[in-house]
């Protein structure tokens, strides 16, 4: 997920252009990151130590990670860990810019920490979002100190990854009282916790995230898309439930409804996070109190 945020913000930067990107992405599909770039990116070597590895392997025929250790730069297990992470898609974004001559480790780390400056987050988020773990980053974006927001948020994100877009990326989630949308799927719950999950958007940006959830290209009606999209919300809100149950939280859950043409919904308690999805975006919004209306 990192590498979509940090690739856009490059865009908006003007340091790639949007076309470069696209290319980017389609060359990181077929490598692996190189433990030079994983050891600076996970701040075990320093850029200086990782050109030196990289150019003694231009004389000595031995891998990154055994000349790292008899420099001292690393240990067994450091490397152990680099070689676990080599399937990070951040790490491979960063190599492939590397690779193609686009940027350099100095100018990627430049990035990072002025990306970390302007959107405030701490070391610890940082390192969270580079991990890949989609489940922790959703509650980075959470914006609340809220357990249940961040809980239905995180499950949500990491279930709209799994069964839609593994390239998904979201947004800093916000507050809101109301919220006006061309189309939109929810579904309420009610029992011991009674909350609402709502997916909203323009109808072609839903209709691409109902084609990748349902594998379906002839989605044409509005109908038709909200109700794969309702359904892909109780699939979300069943596995929410399911969690709720090993705590001996009960909920039962409301069928799914939509509206069409410029709904509304309002509500004393809700919030919604940016999903950018399928070369789409839709809102994903939470409402954890009763008051939720939609008409």
């Amino acid at each position: 997920m990192f590498d979509r945020l940090i690739g856009m913000y490059m865009v908006e930067k003007g340091k790639i252009d949007k076309n470069k990107l696209t290319q980017i992405f389609h060359e990181q599909e077929t490598k692996r990151a190189k433990l030079g770039i994983i050891a600076v990116a996970e701040k075990l070597m320093t850029i200086a130590q990782a050109e030196q590895i990289n150019m003694l392997q231009a004389t000595n025929d031995k891998r990154f990670g055994d000349l790292a250790i008899e420099r001292g730069y690393l240990t067994d297990t450091q490397v152990g860990r680099l070689l676990e992470l080599q399937g990070n898609e951040y790490l491979i974004f960063a190599q492939t810019l590397v690779d193609m001559g686009i940027m350099t480790l100095e100018q990627i780390n430049q990035t990072e920490e002025e990306y970390q400056r302007e959107y405030g987050f701490t070391e610890s988020d940082m390192a969270i979002l580079k991990s890949g773990d989609v489940e922790k980053i959703g509650t980075v974006f959470a914006e609340t100190d809220n357990t249940v927001y961040r809980a239905m948020f995180s499950m949500g994100i990491k279930n709209i990854y799994r069964l839609v877009d593994h390239h998904v990326f979201v947004g800093k989630a916000y507050k809101v009282s109301n919220l006006k949308d061309e189309v939109l799927g929810y579904q309420k719950f009610h029992g011991d916790q009674n909350y609402t999950v709502a997916i909203a958007g323009k109808f072609e940006d839903v209709k691409k995230m109902a084609i990748a959830y349902t594998k379906e290209e002839f989605i044409d009606t509005e109908e038709d898309a909200l109700d794969a999209v309702c359904e892909l919300i109780n699939c979300i809100n069943g596995l929410y439930a399911t969690e709720l149950s090993r705590k001996d939280i009960s909920v039962e859950l409301e069928p799914p409804n939509f509206h069409v043409t410029y709904s509304e919904s309002t509500g004393s308690d809700m919030m919604v996070m940016p999903v950018y999805i399928c070369g789409g975006q839709v809102k994903y919004l939470i409402a954890i109190s009763s008051d939720f209306v939609c008409k």
